[in-house]
């Protein structure tokens, strides 16, 4: 994979290369005119420095014959030693440090790049290296006297660096705070960060006496100090929007595209524009639940419906997801992460490549650039483990693989984590950044408590080695309602794992997904069976029973019952 991140609780943090303008801490050492070998440009910035460690990011360019692997090496005057790296195999035999391509970037062409970072411990001073030599030839670099940049101080205001999260606070919505102290036992999590959404036209101005965007953004500004700071907002009012669902149905009919232009994109994008927030990292998750279902859910599947046939022929989910992202991509300090589903939805192969192709078209269309986003973003309010430790895909158990049993059902994956990495390799091999975060929402995966397996299942059949092991509980992967015996997830945190920007909380612990019965509303939300605990199920879900905690109220409404069951069943616990 392409990236090597620091797991949660260790004390370095991650970015990778940002070429352009000079950022701190920077040497750039020019090619050997003279070598026969290739010559180089070696771009090497410190963006972040702390008092016992650094993260660095490298760019080296060979601006000579085209090679098909690469090394780069240099040696330290201090003490130095790195600790992690990404897109490189780094070793390092005392102040001397050898960095080699990874399998997937060696071949450098005349005037190709290739991108990698570190992090790195010291004491003392942090000078930076010298000489860099690229397979054995000076690059002749030296430390640029004339940067007038502060090493502690890693962007301008407006420089996107890789990972939104790493090194930074995020943004806690006093708004669910509030709701989650007013539990008996919330405050202990009652300061983690949440997602804001702005799921209806008036959600921007604030509904009620709710806070509304700027609200939100001024707030962020009053907890951000002196440090970076990440608001996550959540940009869902499309057209049409879920096609296949009712309680996430929205205020947008099927053809409104130009009202979602001109009255919901439109004054988000000049709010967040305004050169006030500037120095906020505002992270969008665009459009969840939409454009997978174009893929799944359309004619010719068996869970097709009549409303993603129409959503489908009328390309208004293209046409508003790419409107958004060239909007919102525009704006420097903003990173774009669209929805890719979950491994039980898109996990299967004839979902898997399709999806990620529809991505790419869609965020080359209408407007949008690859270069408009950020990354993607999996299990958004939904309920998958995030790493099911007690089967792998590749199992056997008497005579039949973990892929023929009933709960996996001949999916590819058996949880986000390789689902998300998996998504990953796939989209930059069709020509997305290679720099590509991904998300995973892990708000309510948990599911820890009483039920949960501490070991495999009995090895009687595969099904009984997956269903007696297996961290997730529900009755099928299709299930997404209000789930009963779900848990929070992994704390919110940067950098957990490889080619993973952060574990999120992006749908709010406590905020239902749908009513249980029909409630009148004015949010044009509706009642989808599959939010009824006694509902029996449909093609999606294989025709089982829901699953769904009973008397919630119309989605994102407050429901306790669930708030406390999610704090109760909790992995970690709390």
């Amino acid at each position: 994979m392409s990236r090597i991140r620091s797991r949660a609780g260790t004390a370095v943090l991650t970015a990778l290369a940002l070429t352009g303008a000079a950022c701190a801490g920077t040497a750039v050492a020019q090619p050997d005119v003279g070598a026969a070998a290739p010559a180089c440009t070696v771009d090497y910035k410190v963006q972040n420095q702390w008092d016992s460690g650094f993260t660095t990011a490298v760019t080296v360019t060979n601006n000579g014959a085209a090679v098909n692997a690469w090394n780069l090496t240099w040696s330290y005057a201090g003490n130095q030693k790195v600790t992690n790296s990404w897109n490189s195999d780094i070793t390092q035999a005392g102040a001397a440090v050898t960095a080699k391509n990874a399998s997937y970037n060696g071949n450098l062409a005349t005037g190709a790049s290739a991108s990698f970072g570190f992090n790195a411990s010291y004491s003392g001073s942090n000078a930076l290296p010298a000489t860099f030599k690229l397979n054995g030839v000076t690059c002749n670099g030296d430390t640029d006297p004339t940067d007038p940049t502060d090493p502690t101080d890693p962007t301008e205001p407006g420089d996107r660096v890789d990972n939104p999260y790493a090194g930074a606070k995020v943004y806690v919505n006093p708004e669910w705070s509030a709701k989650a102290k007013a539990e008996a036992g919330g405050s202990r999590i009652a300061n983690q960060p949440t997602g804001v959404w702005l799921d209806r036209i008036a959600a921007i101005n604030g509904v009620g006496d709710g806070m509304g965007l700027r609200d939100h953004l001024d707030a962020a500004l009053a907890q951000k100090g002196s440090g970076e700071q990440v608001v996550q907002l959540v940009v869902y009012d499309l057209p049409g929007r879920d096609c296949a669902a009712l309680a996430s149905n929205g205020e947008l009919g099927p053809t409104e595209i130009d009202k979602y232009k001109t009255d919901f994109i439109d004054p988000i994008a000049a709010i967040l524009g305004d050169a006030k927030y500037k120095d906020l990292r505002i992270v969008t998750t665009i459009e969840i639940d939409s454009l997978p279902n174009l893929v799944t859910n359309v004619s010719g599947r068996p869970t097709a419906t009549p409303n993603c046939d129409v959503m489908k022929a009328n390309g208004n989910y293209q046409k508003g997801v790419g409107y958004a992202l060239d909007k919102l991509g525009d704006i420097k300090n903003v990173y774009n992460y669209i929805d890719a589903g979950h491994h039980g939805w898109l996990g299967w192969d004839d979902n898997f490549g399709p999806s990620a192709e529809l991505f790419k078209t869609t965020a080359s269309s209408n407007g949008a650039k690859l270069s408009d986003v950020h990354g993607f973003i999996v299990n958004t309010a939904n309920y998958s483990a995030l790493k099911e430790d007690n089967f792998a895909i590749g199992d056997n158990v008497a005579g039949k693989s973990v892929r023929e049993s009933k709960w996996v059902d001949w999916n590819r994956y058996t949880d986000e984590l390789s689902y998300a990495q998996a998504m990953r390799t796939k989209l930059v091999s069709l020509g997305f950044d290679q720099n590509l975060g991904m998300l995973i929402d892990t708000s309510r995966n948990g599911w820890g408590g009483t039920a949960r397996p501490t070991g495999p299942g009995a090895t009687t059949s595969v099904d009984t080695y997956v269903d007696g092991g297996r961290y997730d509980r529900r009755i099928h992967l299709g299930n997404w309602c209000n789930q009963s015996g779900a848990g929070l997830g992994e704390r919110p945190q940067a950098n957990p794992a490889t080619g993973i920007d952060a574990y999120v909380w992006m749908k709010p612990p406590g905020e239902s997904d749908g009513s249980s019965k029909a409630i009148d509303n004015d949010e044009g939300k509706g009642f989808d069976r599959m939010c009824d605990p006694t509902y029996t199920g449909n093609p999606r879900n294989n025709n089982h029973m829901s699953g769904a905690l009973p008397n919630a109220p119309v989605s994102g409404h407050w429901f306790s019952a669930q708030f406390q069951e999610l704090m109760k069943n909790a992995y970690p616990a709390l």
